[in-house]
């Protein structure tokens, strides 16, 4: 099973990624988590740029290549490898993030993103997607302090990207799970293994 998680960033993510983790190994599970872009050597040198590297002018289209060669990295060495040995996937951010960041929120085409999101995952989907949203005014406050090159875009940016979320979400995994992510941690974690557990039964 392949399961990915999504949203704005603020949601906690990267919390209920390692408390679902950790509950599906106590079960028993292989678990094999990896963020998106990253996880690879190729992929880690792509996310320094992206993210990190601002003395590095980046037109849309060339972020955008940028993020899906480090997928089409992940993929290859990673998770197809993860789940060929029957591990379950849990990945921080997938294709869909590319859609909605480059599309609905950095004006590229959403359809072709699709497309070429195609050969670069060679058609993989998650199973399941859980898209943590909430306000861009919450993310804001949450995140605060030293922001990356795509945290520093503004409000405006920001709710073009969740709405996106919201719109493409449907095309992104047979099953989309829109979560609350202003509740707290422990609650958001029983809905998404509650989720998890009817997935695998």
């Amino acid at each position: 099973m392949f399961v990915s998680f999504d949203g704005i960033d603020g949601g906690g993510k990267s919390t209920q990624i390692r408390l679902l983790a950790e509950w599906m190994r106590d079960e028993g599970h292989v678990v094999d988590v990896y963020r998106d872009p990253g996880s690879t050597q190729l992929g880690e040198s792509i996310r320094e740029i992206l993210l990190h590297r601002e003395d590095v002018p980046l037109s849309s289209t060339s972020e955008m290549l940028l993020y899906m060669a480090a997928r089409a990295q992940l993929v290859h060495e990673q998770i197809r490898p993860s789940l060929d040995r029957g591990a379950i996937v849990i990945s921080d951010r997938f294709l869909l993030a590319n859609v909605v960041y480059q599309g609905w929120g950095g004006g590229l085409d959403v359809d072709s993103l699709w497309r070429v999101g195609q050969v670069a995952t060679q058609g993989l989907r998650p199973d399941i997607t859980f898209v943590l949203d909430l306000s861009v005014e919450l993310s804001m406050a949450r995140v605060g302090g030293e922001q990356d090159r795509l945290e520093k875009r503004g409000s405006d940016y920001f709710n073009r990207v969740r709405q996106g979320f919201l719109e493409e979400l449907p095309k992104a995994s047979p099953k989309g799970i829109v979560l609350d992510a202003s509740q707290d941690v422990e609650s958001i974690q029983n809905q998404i293994r509650q989720y998890i557990r009817e997935a695998i039964l």
